[in-house]
């Protein structure tokens, strides 16, 4: 795990990480390109120290005081996530709904000593793994005191199970310590977030989240075999099951819950052999409907590619430096039980049919076998991502994303709308200075999930209302064409108006039910979900 010391307060990761050098000249030519005229001028993040943060409004109980910290950097590291929002009013040194307190507990009944306190004083509490929410998850919105209950050090294997394959984690284990306690049983998660290196199992078991991989596994859902939860009310742990038709599942209740029904402290994961073999090709397409339906093809033929990854032109040129006239689709197969080259070559032979045409393929084991590779473009890129939007968030851009998911039969009227929308919304509030990208992060038999890319020119001191429109714009066009308001972002604060709007009252009233049942004085993440 990266050391909290080593986080950066106000931005994505850490700091030694940041955009500088021969890459902070790199993108700035990059984006002068593409908006010619745009003030690059960099705005540093203040001084954290300098920012006014009021003291603690509560003091925890003396047994409870070795768990706690009231330092300012900390709790200004807590107050928000890592959306582009949260990153503006941190180098505008906006101070607003910070936490009184950060707390560390270091086993699960420091757990429920920590909600048994807030309870008794009606003090909110929110749930916090990595802090790389990007919706507004673990920020303390709301007027009045709160403490942050940061789980990081519950970070330990606690059983592997070799024969079902499984194993018994902690929650506050970040991705890479998870997987290096995972590592020497020749074993793996096989869950890899954009986040990974900054981002928590109950982080991801809270927020349903998605993993990097196109098919099959796709959420954290999937590899959920049970879940022990901390709520006021009680301690309660589901049974260990590769399956079961006995009434509504227990852990349905707790995935995507968002800390706002209990905390989870560990659950049993499935895991899986780490592979051996692995294939890559690129495939360029001169029409973008065509990759659509090509990529649909691949996604409906029960062949389940590690990756199928389709980026439009725009998307296909910033973030992987290659040019295409319709799309460029990135497949990977990989196994640890048998070679794939045939089901990439059945792969390749379906989108071939559609006027594919292959660039590149990979071997893991080899090496290439020619051409530009640029799926190890893309890979690079897509890690660096958080860290650059960071850098352009520094130069007046307004860069974000939304994604979503809808079907097969809905994608090209559901795309040209929100496309539209977003192209209206620039235009409006950005004097039409940005594009617009697409790609697919997901794809499943009866449809992809659409990744959009918003990268426009703001004034500095005015991008986050410039945003905040565009967001509005944007979410509305996903919801009223059909598309889910989120498919691996989780709701947060950022998502709810649109989230309450599309589900279902009775089960709203369900919801609200849980809630009063499993908190009843209201005290977890409120504003989250319900």
């Amino acid at each position: 795990m990266t050391p909290a010391s080593a986080r950066s307060w106000w931005g994505w990761g850490t700091d030694a990480a940041r955009v500088d050098g021969a890459e902070a000249v790199a993108l700035v030519e990059r984006v002068a390109l593409l908006l010619p005229g745009h003030d690059l001028t960099d705005h540093a993040p203040p001084d954290p120290r300098s920012l006014g943060v009021p003291e603690p409004r509560v003091a925890p109980p003396a047994a409870l005081a070795p768990l706690c910290s009231a330092d300012v950097v900390d709790r200004l590291g807590h107050a928000r996530g890592k959306a582009f929002r949260d990153v503006v009013r941190n180098l505008h040194g906006a101070a607003a709904h910070v936490p009184d307190l950060v707390v560390r507990p270091r086993t699960e009944q420091d757990v429920v000593d920590v909600l048994d306190w807030c309870t008794v004083s009606e003090l909110p509490v929110v749930p916090y793994g990595g802090g790389s929410s990007v919706v507004g998850g673990v920020e303390p919105r709301f007027d009045g005191p709160a403490v942050t209950l940061d789980l990081a050090a519950l970070d330990r294997v606690l059983e592997v199970d070799p024969v079902s394959r499984a194993a018994r984690i902690q929650a506050g284990a970040h991705g890479p310590v998870l997987e290096d306690q995972l590592r020497p049983h020749d074993l793996t998660l096989r869950h890899f977030p954009q986040s990974f290196e900054f981002s928590t199992l109950g982080g991801w078991l809270a927020t349903r989240a998605g993993g990097h991989f196109a098919t099959l596994a796709t959420h954290i859902d999937d590899l959920t075999e049970s879940i022990r939860v901390v709520s006021p009310t009680g301690v309660g742990e589901s049974r260990r099951l590769p399956g079961s038709g006995a009434g509504p599942s227990p852990d349905r209740m707790f995935l995507g819950s968002e800390g706002a029904l209990g905390v989870i402290t560990e659950a049993w994961m499935r895991l899986q052999r780490r592979p051996q073999w692995q294939r890559t090709a690129t495939v360029g397409f001169t029409s973008y409907d065509a990759a659509v339906t090509a990529t649909r093809a691949v996604a409906q033929a029960g062949l389940y590619p590690a990756n199928c990854r389709l980026l439009d032109p725009a998307e296909a040129l910033i973030n992987a430096g290659t040019t295409v006239a319709g799309g460029l689709l990135i497949l990977a197969f990989e196994s640890a039980d048998h070679p794939v080259g045939p089901w990439l070559d059945r792969a390749l032979e379906l989108v071939g049919d559609h006027g594919g045409e292959v660039l590149a393929t990979r071997d893991r084991a080899t090496g290439g076998d020619g051409g530009a590779d640029a799926s190890r473009s893309w890979r690079s890129a897509f890690l660096r991502m958080p860290y650059q939007r960071d850098a352009l968030a520094r130069r007046s851009m307004v860069v974000e994303t939304f994604e979503t998911a809808c079907t097969w039969d809905a994608f090209p009227a559901f795309h040209a709308a929100v496309t539209a929308a977003a192209r209206r919304a620039i235009d409006e509030v950005c004097d039409g200075r940005g594009v617009v990208t697409c790609r697919f992060t997901h794809v499943y038999p009866d449809g992809p999930a659409p990744y959009y890319g918003i990268y426009a020119g703001g004034r500095w001191g005015s991008t986050l209302t410039q945003w905040d429109e565009i967001k509005a714009a944007v979410s509305s066009a996903i919801a009223d064409h059909g598309g889910t308001i989120t498919h691996h972002h989780a709701v947060g604060r950022d998502h709810r108006p649109w989230y309450d709007a599309q589900r279902p009252e009775p089960f709203g009233a369900a919801l609200r039910a849980a809630k009063a049942a499993l908190d009843p004085t209201g005290i977890l993440n409120p504003g989250v979900l319900v």
